[in-house]
């Protein structure tokens, strides 16, 4: 495995793993733990971060002039990048509401 495909599973296995951390934030802030939940959200956001650097380092070669191949593996990356994302912002929301309803 190289390049192209390479890239696109590091994105794949960074957000995945990211989009769990966001989830089970949300488990722990709904138990009351939300120093856990926090640790997870930004572990989350580590993860995510490393497979957006692997999006944008195709971005830069495609700006650069380098030719990127479009293919199902990467849409499939994009989409769970988006996902993870989401899951990201409200993971954030619902650790707050379980705040205000734990006060």
């Amino acid at each position: 495995m190289e390049g192209l495909e390479l890239a696109c599973f590091e994105i794949i296995s960074n957000v995945g793993t990211a989009k769990s951390c966001y989830i089970n934030a949300i488990h722990k802030a709904k138990e009351g733990d939300y120093e856990e939940a926090k640790k997870l959200i930004e572990e989350g956001n580590k993860m995510y971060a490393e497979g957006h650097k692997a999006h944008v380092e195709m971005i830069q070669k495609e700006a650069s002039g380098e030719s990127v191949e479009t293919c199902l593996l990467l849409i499939h990356a994009e989409d769970q990048m988006m996902s993870a994302e989401t899951f990201q912002v409200l993971a954030g929301e619902f650790i707050d509401l379980c705040k205000m309803i734990n006060k």
